[in-house]
Order: structure tokens, then sequence, then C-alpha cells
């Protein structure tokens, strides 16, 4: 390794450790500063007393709910293992995610987050900003968070159905640095996320939290319940639709696709480099009613890409349809699974159990091999089949295992890549 990518690591470690040590001070010094205030302001009134309780998490707050502090932690430890011969991803066990989380509200209007993570042995921070809320239907949200487009993509990570998400995801932004403005309108059948953001490649996070280029990007969508209030219509209080999309200009960084064991079937060239305007549009649509769940996610990508100086519009696409049922007669929902009889052999109770099912592709354009816009042995794009089970002994554990069977596109004047079945196990704590 050359002495500049030494560098480059270098500083990003300092400046994840900088940022780290910044917003836990920042956050305790707000803490700190308000509560002072609020003494000065209030020296002559008895002091509010606090209460500690269990809600999802462990919850410290004060008697009049202005002020609030909860701690969570996320842990997730997997097992992969591939079925295939030769195939290039090895078997392992892994620490996927170990995630603190810090969370809270100050002097009732204001509201952080901060969550780090330390899964696969590398340190970043995920989540940083606070809200300023000025009623249910406008807030302002600064710092870094998941940017508002795909609908998978915003489902709380522990809420997901399988070990990863679907190939949509990798066509839309993750976790980026800006501002943005989150509401509910209607009595709630109506929420909407947007705002403007750094940018990131497809299926990206922002690294160094610190933009390449001096363009942002814009990010939105709207979720709309239309039936959310309706009791002749009780079986439809659950359908819902999602729109979310994205605008800006992208330079550098191109997106690499993989399976979700880590096998990397698409990539671009060395030399080709993102060099125009990216759009992003990512419409869905779901339904939970008792105990069944489903959705269905579209995403089309499109960008400039330049070679040798030749500029090319492109345009991925990729689409999934995913569905559940509780056996044990649980209510599905966006936020998991709640037993009604939390694990306790010793009454015969054994949480809930919930079988997923899905199906998925993602079709790479064929301008990118066209004009030799694709690095060496890529593929066309990909299909998968996933089927699994995850079982729930109690609220705040999970217990996933998916089998997944991906097939290949093969590229033009090249061969294919052999079809993936691989077995993935995992076990989480998330509160």
């Amino acid at each position: 390794m050359t002495d500049v990518s030494w560098r480059v690591r270098g500083a990003r470690r300092f400046q994840r450790s900088i940022i780290l040590r910044v917003s836990i001070a920042a956050i305790l010094t707000i803490a700190a500063l308000t509560a002072a205030t609020s003494a000065s302001a209030q020296d002559t009134s008895p002091a509010q007393p606090l209460t500690a309780s269990w809600q999802d998490g462990f919850v410290l707050q004060s008697g009049d709910g202005d002020y609030r502090l909860n701690l969570g932690l996320t842990a997730q430890g997997d097992g992969r293992f591939t079925l295939s011969d030769g195939s290039p991803v090895p078997d392992t066990f892994s620490v996927r995610k170990a995630r603190p989380t810090v969370s809270g509200r100050i002097a009732r209007n204001f509201d952080f987050k901060f969550m780090a993570d330390f899964g696969n042995g590398t340190p970043t921070v995920l989540d940083a900003y606070f809200d300023v809320r000025f009623s249910p239907k406008f807030r302002v949200r600064t710092g870094k968070d998941k940017t508002p487009i795909g609908y998978e993509e915003l489902l709380g990570d522990v809420f997901i159905l399988f070990p990863e998400r679907a190939f949509p995801s990798s066509l839309v932004a993750n976790r980026d640095v800006g501002v943005q403005a989150v509401g509910d309108l209607a009595g709630g059948r109506v929420s909407y996320s947007a705002g403007m953001f750094n940018g990131v490649p497809d299926g990206a996070s922002s690294s160094t939290d610190l933009d390449t280029n001096s363009s942002k990007d814009l990010a939105g969508r709207v979720v709309v319940l239309p039936f959310k209030s309706s009791k002749a219509r009780s079986a439809l209080r659950g359908f819902g639709l999602h729109i979310g999309g994205s605008t800006g200009r992208q330079v550098g960084a191109l997106p690499t696709f993989r399976t979700s064991v880590g096998q990397t079937y698409f990539s671009y060239a060395a030399t080709s480099a993102a060099s125009g305007r990216l759009y992003r549009i990512a419409p869905a649509v779901f339904y939970y009613n008792r105990a069944v769940g489903a959705f269905a996610e579209y995403v089309r990508s499109s960008q400039g890409v330049t070679r040798s100086g030749v500029e090319t519009g492109i345009a991925n696409d990729a689409w999934d349809i995913t569905g559940s049922i509780v056996l044990t007669g649980e209510a599905a929902s966006e936020r998991g699974v709640r037993p009604k009889a939390p694990f306790d052999p010793s009454s015969g109770h054994w949480g809930a159990l919930q079988l997923v099912a899905r199906y998925g592709r993602l079709t790479v354009d064929p301008l990118i091999f066209t004009n030799n816009l694709a690095a060496a042995g890529a593929s066309s794009g990909a299909a998968a089949f996933t089927a699994g089970a995850n079982w729930y002994p109690v609220s705040a554990i999970k217990y996933y295992l998916a089998f997944e069977r991906t097939a290949f596109g093969a590229p033009p004047n090249g061969s294919k890549r052999t079809t993936e079945y691989t077995v993935a196990f995992r076990a989480q704590v998330a509160f």
C-alpha cells in the first residue's frame, strides 16, 4: 500500500474519532447548559422528579417530559455460508452491527440522536442529528441521517425481514449529511421528508462526511395512507403508497453492486467516472393487515458516466416483491413483530414465528457494456429468490434464517457467472 493510501486511511480514522468526540461533547454540553438555564429560571420552584423506565430501551425522563434521555443498543451476530462450488465469498461468522445509540429530547421541542457502529471491526458514525420541532406537521433535521428516497432503505435496520436488503436499495443513497424538513399531515395519513444533502453514489453512505464538490443533492419522499382513518374499510387501513426521488450532480465515484453475502457481481472500469446529473425515482406500495405484510418497490437510477473523455447517459433498474406471514397470529408491521406470549418454555410459550419470501432483479444498462464502461468480468444484472423464517422470542431479540439463490446475467461477449446459493443466519438484540 502506498504512503498516500496510508495517509488517507489515517486521516479518515482521525476524522471519525474527532466527529465522535465532538458529537458526544456537543450533546453533553447542550444538555448541561439547558439544565443550568432551566434551574436558574425556576430556582423558586420545586425540582422536577426524574423517572427511569424501560420503553424499548432505557429511558430517563423529567416529570413534565420536556427532558428525555434514551439509551439503546443494536448488536447482530451473523453467519453466512455459500453452497456453491468455487464461490469467491468465504464462509464466515461476523459481528455485522454493534451500534450503541443515544437519543433524547431537550426543552420539549429539540430532539437529538447519535448512533455509532463498530461492526465488522470498522468504527463509523451513522446518525448524528438534531431536530427542531415546530409542530407535528413541520420539524427541521440537521446532520447525518438516512437520505429519504427508497422505501425498504428507510425501514429501521432492525426491522427488515431478511439479513440484507433487496436490490432496489443498491440504487438509492443510504446515509448522508444535510438538512431536511420532516412532518405528518392530514391526521397522519400523509408524511413527508425533503431536504438538501452532500450527495453519495448509489448504495453508499457518506464516509468522510465532507462533500467532494460544491454540488448538492435534493432528495425527498411522500408516504400516503389513504384509508388510515376509515372505519368502513378496516382491512385497507394498512395499505400505503410511497414515492421518493433525488436529483444532483455526481462527480468521480461510481457504485459497485454486491449480493447479500458480499460477492461483487458488477463494477465499473477503473477509468470510468460519474460526470453528470444523477436522477433517482423510487415508487413503492405496501400493505400490512393482521398477520400479513407485503410490499413491492421499484428504483431507477440515471446518470452520466464518462470514460476517455466521452460521456454516456446510463440508467440502471431494480425491483422486488416481498411478503410475510406471522404463523403465531401477531400483527405484522413496518416495525417488526411483538410476541403475544414472550419466550417461556416452562409455560409453553415460544414467542412469535414469521415466514418471509421475496423475489427481485437488478438490470444494468446495456450501454455500459457497449461503451466499455464496465470492469472485466462484470455481470449484466442479477435475479434473486430468498426465503426464510424469523423467530421473535421477545420483542428485543430476533433470529433470522434465510436461503437465497442468485442468478447472474451474462454480459455481451462474456461468460455467465456461476449461480450463487447461500444460507445466512443472524442473532440480533435491539432496543
